[in-house]
């Protein structure tokens, strides 16, 4: 994928929305800020790239989709309608996202971090779960999600019995990581994206590594001329990242400005 920018056009890049949790008023609260958001950044984005998790639980059935998020939807799809590029990619909270978005809407969708070229500065973006040395557990239970047989057995669920149980999981998994502190930073060396990230640069260099799932914003060099980035997340924060052609920024947004972190 290669996307040249024209003067003064942008590339953003943003993930863990997590619409859908805690609550529905605590959601459609932050639904909103994120449209204000996406208002203020059209003017000039010559593409938006939704990092993962951007839903707190998605399944897409053969003709059902999951109820809400009505308001985001509609302005992803004027988004479209006025010609601007988006692009989803799977997180471990929305990882069976199927072709919904891609047919229905035209915006592709990717379950593997992938490669670009933009303003002949090269990028590895992805979600970030399972990726580097840890997590072992997750990565066993990922590997049983995304098998067919999962999705097949799990459609078979009535929609309000298995959306009950996907955010009851949900709930308890963030519970877990509030009480192993997992928005702390860690230190480098546990840090398993970043770890990833300096696996991958010996062998292939890109300049900017962006991902998600951390919940943290991260600004980390990998080497004299690599920088790994994390976008951060919405439910408490509101982080995102911007590229102008020249150089990769991570910035906050309060719902009615944006300024640099």
């Amino acid at each position: 994928m290669k996307i040249r920018l024209l003067d003064h056009q942008k590339v953003y890049f943003v993930s863990d929305f997590h619409l859908g949790t805690p609550d529905a008023e605590s959601s459609r609260k932050r639904e909103k800020k994120i449209i204000n958001w996406l208002s203020d950044i059209e003017k000039d984005a010559a593409a938006v790239f939704f990092v993962g998790d951007i839903f707190d639980f998605w399944f897409e059935y053969d003709k059902v989709i999951p109820k809400g998020f009505v308001r985001f939807i509609s302005k992803i799809t004027a988004m479209r309608e006025k010609g601007i590029p988006l692009f989803f990619f799977t997180g471990n909270h929305d990882l069976w996202m199927k072709d919904y978005f891609t047919s229905e809407l035209d915006i592709p969708v990717f379950h593997h971090p992938q490669e670009m070229e933009i303003n002949q500065k090269k990028f590895l973006v992805g979600h970030g779960d399972g990726l580097g040395p840890g997590d072992r557990k997750y990565k066993i239970l990922k590997r049983f999600f995304t098998s067919k047989t999962c999705q097949w057995l799990f459609k078979w669920i009535h929609p309000d019995i298995g959306m009950a149980i996907a955010h009851r999981w949900s709930q308890n998994s963030r519970l877990t990581n509030d009480q192993k502190n997992e928005g702390e930073f860690k230190g480098k060396e546990n840090e398993w994206l970043y770890q990833y990230c300096l696996e991958i640069e010996k062998k292939m260099h890109f300049d900017y590594y962006v991902f998600g799932h951390r919940h943290l914003p991260l600004n980390l060099s990998v080497s004299s001329e690599a920088t790994y980035f994390n976008l951060g997340e919405w439910v408490h924060q509101c982080h995102y990242g911007e590229f102008d052609g020249w150089a990769f920024q991570l910035k906050s947004y309060n719902g009615y400005a944006i300024k640099s972190d």
